[in-house]
């Protein structure tokens, strides 16, 4: 019965994503709008980057009775509005389960995290397959139920691999791609694909140590704060829109395998929660920065 009732929760339940131009009544139009197809505001948080001359950006959770069958309707009444207000918008619905891939190397505390989440029933999406350059995984993943794919890799087969890596993707119908600690770079043409659609976890706090061996650059340098950051994946290494970071606190008693230790642990954190607000659409790209509603 309690299953039953969430799954009639989520199928009522909608999300309205919208950037435009700033200007007075905004919040008005939209609201009246969705209090015009029966719609009840349960969550509504928004944010201007200049309220005279800005755009606005607001994130709009709403429940409305039936709302599988009115989708359709209200999604085209809208069209009026954004037109009007030079609206970029985006509809999610509760019931529209995300699915996603998984890419990771040899380290799997991030892979394992994302796991665990997902068991518990805290990422709300369906994890469809793993993908690997290593074979290290294929047990913890497979004995979940969940398919894996090794698929050896280096810059000298990089353009067969990222062609199998597309292929899989279009076979099990991906959404997302997450790179839990996935150590190769991804070339153009592949990021093609997924715009605004891979998360990746970077080992340091951008823009700081970008590449390779942040610990070891981060050891040398002898930093206090070490970090982690999140962010969806450009063609400028280490350089697309942020997402999550955090750090920790670390001194001179700390060699590199401390930092990394310390380091696993905040790359967890930030690459899920990072995941999470993406599944819960609560990012709006802008440029090549984000702007997330918590």
């Amino acid at each position: 019965m309690k299953l039953n009732q969430q799954n009639e929760k989520l199928e009522n339940q909608g999300r309205l994503l919208v950037k435009c131009p700033d200007k007075p009544g905004i919040v008005s139009v939209l609201s009246t709008f969705l209090h015009n197809h029966d719609s009840n505001i349960i969550e509504s948080s928004q944010y201007s980057s200049d309220p005279e001359n800005g755009i606005f950006f607001i994130r709009i959770e709403f429940h409305c009775e039936n709302l599988l069958g009115k989708s359709a309707q209200i999604e085209k009444d809208f069209e009026g509005i954004a037109a009007t207000h030079s609206m970029d918008y985006h509809f999610a619905y509760g019931n529209e389960r995300k699915r996603s891939a998984i890419f990771v190397s040899k380290e799997p505390h991030c892979l394992m995290e994302l796991l665990w989440e997902w068991q518990n029933g805290d990422l709300d999406t369906d994890i469809v397959v793993v993908i690997s350059n290593h074979e290290e995984a294929r047990h913890l993943v497979e004995s979940l139920g969940i398919p894996f794919h090794y698929i050896p890799a280096n810059k000298d087969i990089r353009k067969q691999v990222e062609a199998e890596q597309i292929r899989l993707m279009k076979e099990y119908n991906v959404d997302l791609l997450i790179l839990a600690r996935y150590m190769q770079i991804l070339t153009p043409d592949f990021v093609s694909h997924f715009e605004n659609r891979i998360i990746n976890i970077h080992h340091s706090f951008l823009p700081a140590f970008i590449g390779a061996g942040p610990y070891e650059r981060a050891y040398k340098r002898g930093v206090k704060l070490i970090g982690a950051t999140s962010h969806y994946v450009t063609n400028d290494l280490d350089e697309g829109p942020i997402i999550e970071q955090d750090v920790e606190r670390v001194d001179h008693r700390d060699d590199v395998r401390d930092l990394k230790k310390i380091g696993s642990q905040i790359e967890r954190r930030v690459l899920a929660k990072a995941v999470k607000w993406h599944l819960e659409n609560r990012i709006i790209v802008e440029g090549n920065k984000t702007i997330v509603f918590h």
